[in-house]
């Protein structure tokens, strides 16, 4: 069911009185790092599947987590006195029978080996300071999935088919970004950048950015895990520390000229104490903090207590029938190009997606669209837009090109 409503220009985020709240945890931050390795886990089973069987099985990696190490770090090293250790959890087809003519034949998939060959190559294409072979452990816990659940997924996999919803669930999505979400993320793509690393040594990937603004004003907290081995004294830890700042300064100057931006990087630093944020492997983890899939950035890369918002754990689900991952990523995509298509008539976009276990996933249950409209725009021409878009992007054909982009990595997921 297809409800189109609007919402007073009153409502937007950028003409709010309340004060905005947003945070991008970066992508070496814990619980970034359980959605990184978990989604890759999917993808890796998918092209396998893929490859051998030509079709994907069922499967849902999504429940991975990182237990901290402990670490001793101190100026220009330091010592890793326990391992991180990372556990992937979740559900995959472990063995096919096919029929070889007349004969059948039990064919294994090697789950372990590609979560743990995955797990080693995301975690190498993070963290430039870790040791994979001293610095974490790696294991895996991936059983076979339930009859009902497989029995559901088993109806959905051919291409020409119209796959069934796995499960009674929502997923939302809005657009555009505001001013304080533009910043959150772009600040931590630009202090995670290679071109960045190369300059500031001692940033780890370990960054979280919370923003906040009240009117014109934008207030942004930067949390930077900073590796001790290329930082000798609190005075080289300090340069590096402002080097973030201004680097965020400059950026802000950039994408959100009109606000007046104030940023602050590790203030819950002692410096008189030496009780800074100081890390071996540029990651908290190795001392203490933890991680796991879902607790971090939705799906659109953000947590945004001040915008709708699912708390549905999207990565490492199956890019087939699992509403959980295509219909908040359904939503956020559908958001977008109505937005887009407005051509500034438009000021806010929100769309809400309900599915129902077994209902074919191109018919929600309940989809509805909210459009906040430009001054002196009339309502029905921008319902129209948004009818249009959500139909196409609803089709079966589309749908079956999400999966592939999923799949391929070319979507967003955190």
């Amino acid at each position: 069911m297809l409800k189109i409503n609007q919402l007073d220009l009153k409502f937007a985020v950028e003409h709010s009185d309340f004060p905005e709240i947003c945070e991008r945890k970066g992508i070496g931050h814990p619980d970034t790092v359980c959605d990184a390795v978990a989604d890759a886990c999917s993808r890796a089973l998918c092209k396998y599947y893929l490859e051998n069987f030509d079709r994907v099985y069922h499967h849902n990696v999504d429940k991975a987590a990182l237990v901290g190490g402990v670490a001793k770090p101190e100026f220009g090293g330091g010592m890793i006195i326990q391992p991180q250790y990372f556990l992937i959890v979740g559900r995959a087809i472990h063995q096919i029978l096919r029929e070889c003519g007349t004969e059948t034949k039990l064919e294994y998939i090697p789950v372990a080996t590609i979560c743990l060959e995955t797990q080693r190559q995301v975690l190498s294409s993070i963290f430039r300071n870790l040791n994979l072979e001293k610095h974490i452990q790696f294991d895996y816990a991936v059983r076979p999935g339930s009859t009902d659940l497989t029995g559901v997924f088993d109806e959905s996999h051919h291409s020409e088919e119209v796959p069934l919803a796995n499960d009674t669930s929502f997923g939302v999505g809005y657009a555009p970004y505001s001013d304080a979400e533009k910043i959150a993320l772009e600040a931590e793509r630009l202090i995670n950048s290679d071109k960045f690393k190369d300059e500031c040594k001692g940033s780890g990937e370990d960054v979280k950015v919370m923003v906040e603004r009240v009117g014109d004003k934008v207030g942004i907290t930067v949390a930077a895990a900073m590796v001790s081995k290329f930082i000798n004294d609190t005075d080289e830890y300090v340069s590096y520390t402002n080097q973030i700042k201004e680097a965020v300064l400059r950026l802000a100057t950039e994408i959100i000229p009109e606000r007046d931006v104030s940023c602050q990087v590790n203030v819950a630093d002692i410096l008189k104490k030496s009780l800074i944020y100081l890390t071996i492997t540029g990651t908290s983890a190795e001392s203490g903090d933890d991680g796991e899939v879902g607790r971090g950035n939705r799906s659109n890369g953000l947590i945004t207590p001040c915008r709708p918002m699912s708390l549905e754990a999207v990565c490492g689900k199956n890019p087939i029938n699992h509403v959980g991952k295509i219909y908040n990523i359904a939503a956020t995509n559908i958001s977008r190009e109505i937005y887009k298509r407005g051509e500034g008539d438009i000021v806010e976009c929100h769309v809400k997606l309900l599915s129902q276990i077994g209902r074919p996933i191109t018919d929600p249950w309940i989809n509805s669209i909210t459009l906040i409209p430009a001054s002196n725009v009339n309502f029905s021409s921008i319902e129209k837009i948004a009818s249009e878009v959500s139909e196409e992007f609803l089709s079966k054909e589309h749908l079956i090109e999400l999966r592939k982009r999923l799949i391929a990595g070319e979507e967003q997921v955190f």
